[in-house]
């Protein structure tokens, strides 16, 4: 199952991890779990697009005001959340700032919900009867 890992920063640890030790580790996971990794510019270089009652809508900066900002990503191809969990935990940024794991939804072509189900999902009233089996091992 695919999961994509969103690595959050504030604005002033952007380069507090050295984009080596980064590629270093993207490295290490290419040709086994990661499907993609890449790193964004700063939140100010962002342009947000809506389309509202069929009109375009460009606005330079982000759509939301936050502490931390969407710095980069991971995307990876996981046997479960608690491989993709044991993964981010490792990823160099989560010393600095935060990673969120969620699993990427499948669209369905006949325009219905996606059929994800389970403990861990993700999704409403999916309880997970061992929240504690997903907490990252530190090594």
């Amino acid at each position: 199952m695919k999961y994509l890992c969103l690595v959050y920063l504030e604005s002033e640890k952007l380069h507090a991890v050295p984009d080596t030790e980064c590629k270093a580790y993207s490295d290490t996971l290419r040709g086994n779990v990661l499907v993609a990794a890449e790193a964004l510019e700063p939140v100010e270089t962002a342009t947000t697009v809506r389309l509202r009652n069929g009109k375009v809508s460009v606005t330079d900066g982000p759509f939301a005001e936050t502490k931390e900002q969407l710095a980069g990503f991971y995307l990876l191809e996981a046997r479960d959340l608690n491989e993709a969990i044991q993964i981010a935990s490792k990823i160099p940024p989560a010393r600095e700032g935060s990673i969120e794991v969620r699993p990427v939804r499948q669209l369905n072509a006949e325009g219905s919900e996606s059929g994800i189900r389970g403990p861990g999902s993700g999704r409403p009233n999916d309880p997970d009867p061992d929240p504690g089996s997903r907490i990252p091992d530190p090594g």
